[in-house]
């Protein structure tokens, strides 16, 4: 953040507010820096807008900011629980009345085998997935419809298009999340508000593949991993979409994907 952006006085805790001639974007479900949420915040701020970027880890956020703010972009991180109510209000009452753009994207792969199955842990993977996502879109529309319109962006998998044996948790939740979206695309359109669903068909050539599953990374190769950067071009494109050519859906896999 700029020095000048602070009105509170030196060595106090300064919270940037956007000049109101700067559009704002918010963005949930963001990790480190080589991860999709991430690339979402770069590019949009890349774009001229202010970026509020949000997750549940300090440190990775800030990591963000300052990534962004080196190449001249606008952003600030706020740490925030998607499943929570109270975080989710808070989050978009810092955005200000010029948000033009908002993208959930967080989730949580959960496998397992329905026998097996604990019922706070299916529940678990329905409130970050689609539950979050019903919070996280009731305060985008409330707050860009009196400014007649916005983007609002949902981040899917091939889980949310079928079902999937031990993976019946996060398919429902995924599954729920897509329906969700369609329903509000429909229900908001004719404020201005264009709700869209971004099928991420496959393995994010990103850090927390290569991190946590590093021989199904190189099992799969450079050419069986969706490209990060190609993703992010999606939702550059839906946002971009004019009121006469609206897409709901995009779904981005690699050449190599059975689908």
């Amino acid at each position: 953040m700029p020095p000048e952006a602070c009105n509170r006085p030196r060595g106090s805790e300064c919270v940037y507010t956007p000049a109101m001639s700067q559009n704002t974007a918010i963005v949930i479900g963001v990790g480190p820096d080589r991860g999709l949420g991430a690339q979402l915040c770069r590019r949009f701020a890349g774009e001229s807008l202010h970026v509020l970027v949000a997750g549940r880890t300090r440190e990775k956020l800030d990591a963000v900011v300052r990534s962004i703010e080196a190449d001249g972009g606008s952003a600030e991180s706020v740490v925030a629980d998607a499943t929570s109510e109270a975080d989710t209000r808070a989050l978009f009452d810092r955005a200000g009345e010029q948000l033009s753009l908002a993208i959930y994207n967080a989730g949580n792969n959960t496998p397992g085998r329905i026998e097996d199955m604990e019922a706070d842990y299916f529940e678990r993977s329905w409130r970050v997935c689609c539950f979050g996502g019903f919070l996280f879109g009731r305060e985008a529309v409330r707050r860009m419809k009196p400014r007649g319109g916005g983007t609002l962006l949902f981040t899917g998998a091939s889980a949310s298009l079928r079902g999937r044996a031990s993976f019946g948790a996060f398919n429902s939740s995924k599954a729920a999340l897509r329906t969700l979206a369609q329903a509000m695309a429909k229900e908001y359109a004719e404020d201005g508000i264009h709700v869209g669903h971004v099928v991420v068909d496959g393995a994010i050539a990103g850090e927390k593949i290569r991190t946590l599953l590093p021989q199904y990374a190189e099992q799969l190769g450079e050419e069986g991993m969706i490209g990060i950067e190609g993703i992010v071009d999606g939702y550059v494109f839906l946002h971009r979409q004019p009121r006469t050519a609206w897409s709901f859906e995009l779904d981005v896999r690699t050449s190599k994907e059975k689908w």
